[in-house]
């Protein structure tokens, strides 16, 4: 697959002139670290990511446009590789990082995770290299009118590191609240996924689909997942015009990303604490999942 992927990126880069000028412009992107505490934060310029991160995404917003990822409505020169009976990849014009892909149902159908944790599963197996991710409709998806995921290359993944010596089910003291789920069994692992995203429907009263991101990947034959349990969709900043960000699982795996000039060459480490804690979930909900995990463990 990830051979196909390659193939795929170079007739593209040649056919496909958008892709080539978002390839151009991910390599002329701006990168600092920060610090905070003891992990590190990659805040990223990318101009070409203003559109996304600022798109309209209420229901009456999406219902005027034409659903951008239906095979229909793709650019003459966009092409895809077909995964599975359900799924194609294609190459993000807009990428956060190298190899950025987007993972599209090829039925048009709502961003929801229900039913889809198998197939997130089978997309990192496959797809060596490189993480995966599902933004929940409310928690940045651009497109929550149609199921897709994402997957880019973990060459910059700080979460990987950060908890590289850790086994779950939280990370302590990252700020963001995360839960971390590893394994290689695929069954058990699913159950597990589902079993915390039903407790924290509980917990939020969000019955339909509680606020989510997750990202995972496999190496040696193991699963790893990191779910973040969201409280809110932008933070405050986002309304006020103090920073153009709309934070979705890239970000919160420590991958920055603000489009703006400005607000990259200001955004402080406690800037981004701040925002991290207000975004995802508050901690006496998240306790209260914490500990029915913890119980049943």
């Amino acid at each position: 697959m990830v051979n196909e992927i390659e193939e795929l990126r170079k007739r593209q880069i040649r056919a496909w002139p958008q892709l080539a000028q978002g390839i151009e412009g991910l390599a002329r992107a701006r990168t600092r670290r920060l610090r905070i505490d003891w992990f590190d934060i990659f805040v990223r310029h990318i101009p070409h990511r203003a559109a996304s991160t600022t798109a309209a995404v209420d229901r009456e917003s999406i219902a005027k446009r034409p659903c951008f990822l239906c095979v229909g409505n793709l650019p003459a020169e966009e092409e895809g590789v077909p995964f599975g009976d359900n799924f194609t990849l294609y190459l993000n014009p807009f990428p956060i990082v190298d190899c950025h892909l987007t993972i599209v149902h090829r039925h048009h159908r709502l961003q929801r995770i229900a039913y889809e944790l198998g197939n997130m599963l089978d997309f990192a197996a496959a797809l060596t290299g490189y993480f995966i991710i599902y933004n929940g409709a409310e928690c940045g998806a651009s497109a929550p009118d149609h199921l897709h995921f994402q997957a880019g290359s973990r060459v910059l993944f700080p979460i990987e590191k950060d908890t590289s010596a850790l086994t779950g089910p939280t990370v302590p003291n990252y700020l963001r609240k995360v839960f971390l789920f590893r394994g290689s069994d695929r069954a058990a692992l699913i159950d597990r996924m589902e079993h915390a995203i039903g407790l924290l429907a509980e917990t939020t009263g969000r019955r339909e689909e509680p606020l989510v991101n997750i990202a995972a990947f496999q190496e040696n034959g193991e699963w790893t997942v990191y779910l973040f349990p969201r409280a809110k969709h932008r933070p405050d900043v986002f309304y006020t015009r103090e920073l153009t960000v709309s934070p979705a699982a890239i970000d919160l795996c420590g991958i920055f990303v603000l489009p703006l000039a400005d607000d990259f060459a200001k955004v402080t480490g406690d800037a981004i604490a701040a925002l991290f804690r207000e975004v995802t979930l508050p901690e006496a909900q998240f306790c209260e999942v914490v500990d029915q995990l913890e119980r049943e463990r």
